[in-house]
């Protein structure tokens, strides 16, 4: 039988008249190269480098988290630049299928055996099919509902469309193009927000000093900030969930803030019925979940700029005097109240979860200093999180476009026919 063939929706003007697509395989495409298979009695502080799934971040090639070994270790397949590095094997489901073009200039590296390397004369063109849905949809399939791993016989006969070499070339390059865009954006919002976390460190005092590395020019000869309990400046927040009144659970997550229960994970945790011992929060109430993460290692404190809603009890609601408190939203991000809480809690009967009691926590010492610096320093903080936003929001856009041209230049398997 001859293999299937369409054209894509969208085509360059100077292929517009050429032959249609082509069904074919992975393994008509290039070769899989199988990782290495190596010891902890192999692991070096340099030498070769072993690329794994830490290696690969959001399509590119990250040296952030690299493994190395002895050099002339047996069985270890040198990678070459336009490999494209799959995962193909992971204690995580959602990691397998992720890949990424290994570029120029990279170290001696081999890969590891939990993944595969793709060798082809149309690595470029190949790596955008393996972007597109019809890849993921193929990866999805071979996986199931158990299977944590694809099997490289399975892998080397997913099938696709492609045209002929010149057209893949056109393709590539346009994406590739797309692709450079969206890594500098990213960098720029990853610049952007840098630049914010090293701000708000020399804004507010480092724990146990009482001025700022950095001051605004006004502010400069107004003195000392002071420290002030908590609970001097806050109430807390006890109000039960009477009758149940409100059903909209909160969350406070260490990543987004405070969010909708049901939005953050796709379903209700909390039990619908059984809301009556939930804490009521009002907008602008701040909470704080003694939950410890990498991120949060005593716990979030975030504010709620949701409608009113309730939380679990575990929670700590509170409530400042002032309504203008912004100035403290910026300063629970940062690490200067960290260690208090490392000395005022206890040792729980849980490892994830801070113990500390209501009194220690309300006598946290905050920074204080004059309404206006407090009110400035929230002013530059929010024009920062508002270019933010607007650089999130270019990637996002970007990447709409990308994933809409895409769709466009690959036809759709099932559109397929004989």
């Amino acid at each position: 039988m001859k293999p299937a063939a369409m054209a894509p929706k969208l085509r360059f003007p100077e292929f517009r008249d050429a032959e249609e697509w082509k069904e074919t395989t992975l393994g008509k495409l290039g070769e899989l190269i199988s990782g290495l298979t190596y010891s902890p009695d192999d692991v070096r502080d340099s030498g070769l480098l072993v690329l794994r799934s830490s290696n690969v971040q959001n399509g590119e090639i990250s040296l952030g988290d690299n493994v190395y070994v002895t050099p002339n270790i047996k069985g270890a397949n040198l990678s070459k630049p336009n490999d494209i590095l799959i995962c193909v094997r992971n204690g995580s489901k959602a990691l397998i299928g992720k890949n990424a073009l290994i570029p120029e200039g990279m170290p001696l590296c081999t890969h590891g055996a939990f993944m595969t390397v793709f060798r082809s004369r149309s690595a470029k063109f190949v790596f955008q099919l393996f972007q597109s849905a019809a890849y993921q949809n193929q990866v999805d399939a071979d996986l199931g509902a158990t299977i944590n791993s694809i099997n490289g016989s399975h892998f080397i006969k997913y099938k696709f469309c492609v045209p002929h070499p010149e057209e893949q070339q056109k393709i590539a390059d346009c994406l590739a193009s797309i692709d450079e865009l969206l890594t500098f954006e990213a960098q720029k919002l990853a610049a952007l927000k840098a630049h914010k976390k090293g701000l708000m460190q020399q804004l507010f005092p480092a724990e146990g000093e009482t001025l700022p590395k950095l001051r605004f020019p006004e502010f400069q000869d107004a003195g000392e900030w002071e420290s002030i309990p908590l609970g001097q400046l806050a109430i807390r927040c006890t109000q039960k969930n009477g009758q149940g009144k409100l059903n909209r659970v909160l969350t406070n997550s260490a990543e987004f803030g405070v969010v909708n229960q049901r939005d953050y994970f796709d379903k209700d945790i909390a039990n619908q019925s059984n809301l009556e011992g939930y804490f009521v929060v009002e907008k602008g109430d701040y909470v704080y979940n003694p939950r410890i993460s990498t991120t949060a290692p005593v716990g979030p404190i975030s504010r709620n700029n949701l409608e009113a809603g309730v939380m679990s009890p575990l929670y700590t609601v509170f409530r400042f005097n002032n309504s203008r408190n912004d100035f403290y939203a910026y300063y629970f991000k940062t690490s200067g109240w960290h260690q208090y809480m490392r000395q005022a809690s206890s040792t729980g009967a849980r490892h994830d979860r801070m113990a500390i009691i209501n009194s220690d926590f309300m006598a946290m010492p905050l920074p204080v200093t004059h309404p206006e610096e407090q009110q400035k320093i929230a002013d530059c903080l929010s024009t920062l999180d508002d270019l933010i936003t607007a650089q999130a929001q270019q990637l996002t856009t970007l990447k709409t476009h990308k994933r809409g041209l895409m769709q466009q230049f690959f036809p759709a398997l099932d559109e397929v026919s004989a």
